[in-house]
């Protein structure tokens, strides 16, 4: 019998736990820095998501138009980070005309195209750019809250859901979709989300003592339960774009965690109900 001095491999949950410990590292050295490096990061991200999405449509034998994600990404990041979410919205809305006109402008014009062009654009663009508005938050203490809120709520709500659904079991959330989740780890993680909202709220008071205008924890509360559910239908959205696409992931960035939009689903959905907590709650524009 002869032995083998070959290392073993690493196990799925290894490499799960060691990639996300690194991508907690690089996140907390960003938030921590904020700023421009923290905008240049979140919108390659965003910029990566895109063409992970698109390229998952065109392996399904779509023929999205690429162009106008990215060029929306690059005309509306700098407007929603040094003005507001008006000037932004109207660059979309420019860019979803232009790639209906270019589907239009074909020789055998096909109605899906334009729906895969645009879904990229509504479903990653837009949400990346509620993040990327996070970063104009002023004062410093609430952009920190909101920001932190972000990807504490996104990490709460994924941890928990996969641990009360993994020990709980139960009837499945949406067996057509995601086969794996379950009503008991959906609501483990309406749990999670809210606890860590809420917690965000608690250590950002802390460490900001001298500012007095946090909101009050139980609108923390709401909003993270309300961003649990959204993080919950970003992963599902993407799940649900996966089967459709006959992709099990949609990259292979990460190992054992998949592309880059494998790990900002939850994130990008979640973005959008934060950023809506800094416009309508906070009162700030």
């Amino acid at each position: 019998m002869t032995e083998t001095n070959q290392p073993k491999k690493p196990s799925s949950l290894e490499q799960r736990v060691t990639t996300a410990v690194g991508l907690v590292a690089v996140l907390l050295v960003v938030l921590v820095v904020r700023g421009w490096l923290a905008a240049a990061v979140a919108a390659a991200c965003v910029a990566l998501s895109a063409y992970e999405e698109l390229r998952a449509f065109h392996t399904r034998g779509h023929r999205p138009v690429w162009w106008p994600s990215f060029a929306a990404l690059i005309l509306c990041a700098p407007l929603i980070i040094i003005r507001s979410h008006e000037a932004a919205i109207l660059a979309t809305f420019a860019c979803s005309f232009a790639l209906s006109l270019c589907v239009m402008c074909r020789k055998k014009p096909d109605l899906l195209d334009i729906v895969f062009s645009a879904l990229p654009l509504l479903t990653v663009v837009l949400p990346g750019l509620c993040l990327l508005g996070l970063l104009n938050t002023q004062p410093e203490a609430l952009q920190v809250m909101l920001l932190v809120m972000v990807f504490a709520v996104s990490i709460g709500c994924d941890t928990a859901a996969y641990f009360v659904g993994s020990n709980v079991g139960g009837p499945k959330l949406c067996p057509a979709i995601s086969p794996n989740k379950t009503i008991s780890g959906a609501i483990g993680g309406l749990c999670g989300s809210v606890a860590l909202a809420v917690l965000t709220g608690v250590a950002i008071g802390w460490l900001f003592p001298d500012y007095t205008g946090f909101p009050p924890l139980w609108a923390n509360a709401l909003v993270g339960l309300i961003a649990g559910v959204a993080a919950q239908v970003g992963d599902l959205f993407a799940s649900m774009v996966k089967r459709y696409c006959g992709i099990k992931d949609y990259g292979h960035l990460f190992p054992g965690h998949g592309g880059m939009l494998d790990r900002m689903d939850s994130i990008l959905f979640t973005s959008i109900v934060i950023y809506c907590y800094r416009v309508i709650l906070l009162g700030i524009g």
